[in-house]
């Protein structure tokens, strides 16, 4: 590179694209801002890149991650003529190790911004099943004590109430917390003897752990960290041999991406999760909705419409045998409903699904609900309805102040934008006033 020789193999990867050298630095700069970190390139700075300059190293993943998305399949530094970044030379951390990172990292505010957590990749490498199960190390005791199933409970209980946080107040006070319990007490335990039973339950919960502190990663937009959270999930899931927290990890991936507008992404993850053999038929209703919503969102309307069908009729089974609170319900089957009919054009259709998720939603899922909200008023201004939309957006903003989700914030700021032009409406001007009130700046 220090020649100024082209850099052949970027040019290779950059003709196959197809792009122009305007949209080469337009997708760039689009996840320079998804990051965070807004970037300016314009078309000299592609071209000196194909002549052989190299970027600046804060600049090489955006490229990679550009082209990825483009072409639809992961690309390396090395396909793309680039140097190894400096942290590959480095030992792969252990699985316990890689957690406590990870956790450490993201429990002290102060660090949070050089972990590179806004950055979504669709060339994640994935594990599958059969690279995962059963290969972590066995770490012994160094002096740690014995554990029993009692840990195992307590951690069990602890993600159970930092769930219930989450859905009444959001992620951003929510993960901190879980990712000082994870660095100070579960990291600890999965290196502590035990008998192999509860060392697998023990794995099994801290993955269960994992996946939500990745849930509440993406809640606060933070989707690189996410990723990586996740990817913990399904490590410490395959040495459980625990396939449904495998599979679930999986399905919350493809939420992810589908929410994100990576629909090919979703759809893949989607179907690798609906490979569980263990589901039963609430847990395949959960699975087919999200089938159902990526499918739609890549026009696949027939497959979509059969996964959705699906759904219905395994929610049907799955609430014959009783009301299961806290897991995948006819609210949130109403969502993936009205998810599904938007994404075909079915306007009307996805309003009438959102409103009945509305209504059979439980109340402690407060979040949600001023998500979901927003989302229904937004479509409710889509079709005209201006007046249905404020007083919509008002029931949002009931909730809102107590909400701390990045989500949500965006959610209320794309209110905002919207409700904008329409500010000679007295019903719009004073959800206007409102919200300008209790929205961050």
């Amino acid at each position: 590179m220090s020649t100024r020789e082209p850099n052949r193999h970027l040019e290779r990867l950059y003709q196959q694209t197809g792009w122009t050298l305007r949209q080469f630095v337009q997708a760039v700069n689009r996840i320079g801002t998804e990051r965070g970190t807004p970037l300016k390139y314009r078309e000299p700075s592609a071209h000196q890149w194909r002549r052989g300059h190299l970027p600046k190293e804060t600049a090489r993943p955006l490229i990679l991650e550009a082209l990825a998305r483009k072409l639809g399949r992961p690309v390396t530094h090395a396909e793309a003529g680039f140097p190894a970044p400096a942290s590959s030379s480095h030992a792969t951390p252990s699985a316990v190790e890689g957690l406590i990172d990870l956790g450490r990292g993201d429990m002290d505010p102060s660090r949070r911004s050089v972990l590179g957590i806004g950055l979504f990749s669709v060339a994640l490498t994935v594990p599958n099943w059969p690279d995962v199960v059963g290969r972590m190390e066995a770490v012994q005791a160094g002096g740690t004590p014995r554990i029993g199933m009692p840990e195992v409970d307590m951690v069990i209980a602890m993600t159970e109430r930092i769930s219930e946080l989450d859905d009444q107040f959001g992620g951003r006070h929510a993960r901190p917390m879980a990712a000082a319990f994870l660095v100070n007490t579960v990291a600890p335990y999965l290196r502590a003897d035990a008998p192999e039973s509860v060392r697998k339950a023990m794995m099994s919960a801290a993955s269960d752990l994992c996946y939500l502190t990745g849930y509440m990663a993406v809640d606060e937009c933070a989707h690189g960290l996410a990723q990586q959270y996740y990817l913990k999930a399904l490590e410490l899931a395959g040495a459980a041999e625990d396939y449904l927290t495998y599979c679930t990890t999986l399905r919350g991936m493809s939420v992810q991406a589908v929410d994100l507008g990576h629909g090919r992404e979703a759809q893949r993850l989607a179907d690798a999760a609906a490979a569980s053999p263990q589901a039963g038929p609430r847990m395949r209703a959960f699975l087919a909705g999200q089938q159902a919503h990526a499918y739609a969102q890549i026009g696949g309307s027939n497959t979509a419409l059969m996964y959705l069908r699906e759904a219905e009729v395994a929610m049907d089974r799955a609430e014959s045998r009783g009301k299961a609170f806290g897991s995948y319900d006819p609210a949130a089957l109403n969502y993936h409903i009205s998810q599904v009919r938007y994404e075909l054009g079915d306007l009307p259709g996805s309003i009438k699904a959102m409103q009945e998720s509305d209504k059979v939603r439980y109340g402690v899922y407060r979040r949600a609900r001023v998500r979901h909200r927003a989302a229904l008023a937004e479509r409710q201004l889509e079709v005209g309805h201006l007046e249905a939309a404020c007083a919509t957006w008002n029931l949002a903003l009931d909730d809102y102040p107590l909400v701390q989700s990045g989500r949500a914030d965006q959610r209320i700021r794309k209110m905002l934008k919207l409700i904008r032009p329409h500010l000679k409406n007295h019903a719009a001007r004073e959800l206007h006033e409102r919200a300008r009130l209790v929205t961050p700046s």
